[in-house]
């Protein structure tokens, strides 16, 4: 038997509470150089702000492979087939979860549509992935039954429809599958798919966030903030994108950084300033750049580092933000210094070049 793996689909629908605190934190926000771009996840509500460019960063590279490591894995196990995927032996993988799926085990085809859906040792076939989620859910997977909520919303394998998706992530939350809760607030959030209902959407966002999904986290930061679906709390909005932030979300680590410094934050959090600020900005964020040069430049809860600040802001710039005022600081630095600055930023960016994933933002 095919034992289930409950983090086989890791992919999130769509982001909702980010467009929110878009508008909220930006209006808090009095320099121009603070606004935001929603890049974490696939944006599937036309009805979401649209939003500055300021996240633009590499979108996540497929994982797709064309090839599999000879197998040397037992064909006999109850997991011999997860077992396989684990370890990138995806053709084996394949043939040990067919064998299950025509014992009519459910797990076992959707490991098969996710071998399919991103092309792992075969060519890439969403309409047969979608074929083996339906036949999944149908047998009572609920990891398939995710799955396939998360195909009719992103139109993949079959014609988009948000209805049917919020029916099957309903379906998969009510069993307590804590993605499918937190796709399914978000329809309530954005009335697409289900009639707009903020209560509902608070509460199926909270439960996700109180499962450790950080983009739920981050997400029912802004909730709080905002005062939508609850009344507005600001010490629950720091609570939750602080814990967002501390499980690794890019975008999370700056907005609290930036709160922090507005003074919006836990204090005990006031030290993590310039650590959170570096995560985010070497993950590509060029607003969490250009901030954290303004820390070195200020010395904020750093010791004061004009070319460390001149070499974020020479980075940022790279990547397209704007900051007159801060060129203009740039521009009466001694040579010398603008030298090293952009030695050290043309040191990064070339890193970077060789390797991209280590600006992507999570």
């Amino acid at each position: 038997m095919i034992v289930s793996r409950t983090k086989i689909i890791v992919r999130l629908a769509l982001s909702a509470a980010s467009a929110l605190s878009a508008a909220s934190v930006a209006m808090a926000e009095s320099s121009s150089w603070f606004s935001r771009d929603e890049t974490t996840v696939p944006k599937l509500a036309p009805s979401l702000k649209k939003s500055a460019p300021e996240r633009e960063a590499p979108a996540p590279k497929g994982n797709g492979i064309g090839t599999t490591i000879p197998s040397t894995v037992p064909a006999t196990g109850d997991d011999a087939a997860y077992t396989a995927f684990d370890q990138g032996q995806y053709l084996t993988a394949l043939k040990l979860a067919q064998a299950a799926a025509a014992r009519n085990e459910p797990q076992a085809n959707t490991l098969i549509a996710r071998i399919y859906a991103e092309g792992l040792g075969v060519p890439k076939d969403e309409k047969k992935a979608f074929d083996y989620y339906k036949r999944a859910s149908d047998l009572g997977d609920i990891q398939g039954t995710f799955a396939l909520g998360m195909s009719y919303a992103e139109g993949k394998g079959v014609k988009k429809d948000y209805r049917l998706a919020g029916d099957f992530f309903e379906k998969a939350a009510l069993t307590g599958n804590a993605d499918a809760n937190y796709n399914l607030g978000l329809l309530f959030l954005n009335g697409t798919g289900k009639p707009l209902n903020p209560i509902r959407a608070f509460q199926h966002i909270r439960y996700a966030a109180e499962k450790g999904i950080p983009q739920a986290e981050y997400d029912l930061a802004e909730l709080y903030q905002s005062g939508t679906g609850v009344d507005a709390n600001a010490l629950e909005a720091a609570k939750w994108l602080s814990r967002a932030a501390d499980h690794g979300l890019a975008v999370a680590k700056y907005d609290y950084a930036v709160r922090l410094l507005q003074g919006f934050g836990l204090t005990a959090d006031e030290p993590k300033i310039p650590a959170l600020l570096k995560s985010a900005a070497e993950s590509g964020i060029a607003g969490a750049q250009n901030r954290l040069a303004y820390v070195y430049l200020d010395g904020i809860k750093v010791k004061k580092d004009p070319i460390e600040a001149a070499k974020w802001r020479l980075i940022a710039q790279k990547n397209g933000f704007e900051d007159k005022n801060f060129d203009e600081i740039l521009a009466k630095m001694s040579k010398g210094d603008r030298l090293k600055a952009s030695v050290e930023a043309s040191a990064w960016i070339d890193r970077i070049a060789v390797d991209p994933e280590m600006s992507a933002v999570p």
